[in-house]
């Protein structure tokens, strides 16, 4: 049985969150080394050491993390963001995931409230990107406390509350997929020709 708190509805046992960071960019701006000296995930230098089950967030995949995925995740499964710089993301997935067995998926779309990468759809930190999968699967005490740490932070969650609270709602993942439209002018993919 699991206890609840008062506060959010969130179960008091949280997700198992990591990341694995390429050191490709200054560690003391970066948003996963910040969150892991925090105690909000742990950070894996090595991928021969990351989780064996669980989800890996990575955005060139092309299949967004949707309710299916939940079970996974909220039954043991770990979290893990991949940490590196949009510059080489290329590379840096290619890297990884041919040495991991985790499940990919990417997000759906969100604006990124972080400095560099301001009001642009789909640029997220890795704390901003894992913050949104615990929102997601209703973990929203522990997805406040991993953006806790910077001065945007909050401003994430006001910036996609709609979107957020919609993905969160979604009972497919085609259904999530859908809801992007709804947000963002985005160019809906072609139908397939018969």
């Amino acid at each position: 049985m699991a206890i609840t708190s008062k506060i959010s509805g969130d179960s008091v046992s949280e997700i198992s969150v990591h990341a694995v960071w390429l050191a490709q960019d200054d560690p003391k701006k970066n948003t996963a080394v910040l969150a892991s000296k925090r105690g909000n995930l742990k950070l894996h230098k090595r991928i021969n050491t990351l989780p064996k089950r669980g989800i890996i967030l990575e955005p060139l995949c092309g299949k967004v993390f949707g309710p299916e995925d939940h079970v996974l995740l909220l039954n043991g499964g770990s979290l893990v963001g991949l940490d590196c710089s949009w510059a080489h993301i290329e590379n840096s997935v290619e890297q990884v995931m041919r040495r991991t067995r985790l499940q990919p998926r990417m997000l759906p779309l969100l604006l990124a409230a972080n400095p560099v990468n301001w009001g642009k759809p789909g640029r997220l930190t890795t704390a901003e990107a894992i913050a949104t999968v615990l929102y997601l699967i209703g973990k929203i005490e522990q997805a406040h406390e991993v953006l806790g740490a910077f001065r945007w932070g909050q401003r994430f969650f006001e910036l996609n509350k709609e979107p957020l609270d919609a993905y969160a709602s979604a009972q497919t993942s085609a259904e999530l997929v859908e809801l992007q439209f709804e947000f963002f002018d985005i160019e809906r993919p072609e139908e397939p020709s018969s």
